[in-house]
């Protein structure tokens, strides 16, 4: 009986996250939000429940589960969308154009949010998500910095916001801007943030620009493993310099995502398969969004947002015009 008094505020905090991710998934395929995404819709309800209702402290054991446990899950299954054996193939070239991308990301966000004087955690995360793959990318990398949960949120909903601006902007420029098919494609790819902006983006040109678009983003994507390690290793390094004391997580969840990347290469797994994983992925990380999204204040938000907002907006815009000018002038 008590072990049943104990689970329930557990299922009950899982069920809760669960009905928002439901909510928000459906207002996603709604016309206008479905630009948005339902990542971004699901922390923007999930920000207005604290700020009115209040956090629902008696079932936080199940929201706390979804945002931690779930969240990981779902960069687990994240790793079912690469193929190495294609990537390494074919996309060599743009892999070491990738890491390029990561790493003018990550250094001029920082050395502008310096600048601006904006909280340096949401700098970071997003400088990462930038460069690497939006949201999945901070959700990784703040596991392994055990950043605050109002600072995951904040970070997710504007990578999500400006993502999907900048991909709306590409799909105006495609028929102004004398681009072919494919270099486009690359450019989206090379680019934008998450997956989902640059499918949006590179749509407006056809298969082709699809086809590179993807291969140039997954490239990306896959660079989501070394930098990770390399994230944790000098967060270890720092902690033992400090006091050594402070437990630093290994990210078990990394070697899973470096798994199923594995076995997507070298087995053939049904196309329908993939497809139904890939929106168990999608639902999970909702729910892990609405979890995050609970934690966060408004006070915070309008306090912590602004500089890095700035910053990442000014970083995108630069990243964009750079990677256009080398991207036309290469391929």
């Amino acid at each position: 009986m008590t072990t049943e008094h104990n689970n329930k505020p557990f299922i009950l905090g899982i069920l809760f996250t669960f009905i928002i991710a439901a909510v928000s998934y459906f207002l996603a395929l709604l016309p206008v939000i479905n630009s948005v995404g339902a990542l971004a819709v699901a922390i923007i309800i999930s920000i207005i429940y604290r700020n009115t209702i209040g956090y629902p402290i008696q079932i936080k054991s199940g929201i706390q589960f979804s945002a931690k446990k779930l969240l990981r899950v779902a960069i687990i299954l994240y790793g079912l969308k690469l193929n190495l054996y294609i990537i390494f193939s074919e996309g060599l070239t743009l892999l070491l154009f990738g890491t390029c991308v990561i790493i003018f990301s990550i250094g001029f966000m920082m050395l502008l949010n310096k600048y601006l004087k904006g909280n340096k955690n949401i700098a970071f995360l997003l400088g990462v998500g930038t460069g690497i793959c939006g949201a999945s990318a901070i959700a990784a990398v703040s596991s392994i910095l055990d950043s605050d949960d109002e600072d995951t949120a904040i970070s997710v909903g504007i990578i999500a916001l400006v993502g999907t601006a900048f991909a709306l902007l590409y799909s105006f420029l495609y028929p102004v801007i004398n681009m072919g098919d494919t270099v486009f494609g690359i450019w989206s790819g090379i680019s934008l943030h998450e997956i989902a902006q640059v499918v949006l983006a590179a749509g407006v040109g056809g298969d082709e620009a699809m086809a590179f678009a993807l291969l140039s983003k997954l490239g990306r994507v896959f660079l989501l493993i070394p930098v990770s390690f390399i994230i944790f290793y000098f967060v270890q390094k720092n902690s033992q310099k400090s006091d050594g004391k402070q437990k630093i997580d290994i990210p078990y969840f990394l070697f899973g995502f470096l798994a199923l990347a594995v076995l997507n290469t070298f087995v053939t797994i049904p196309t329908n398969v993939l497809a139904v994983i890939d929106q168990i992925a999608r639902f999970l990380m909702i729910m892990a969004m609405v979890g995050l999204g609970l934690n966060v204040s408004l006070q915070a938000l309008l306090s912590k947002a602004t500089k890095p907002l700035i910053a990442i907006v000014v970083t995108s815009l630069l990243l964009s015009v750079i990677t256009f000018l080398i991207t036309t002038a290469i391929y």
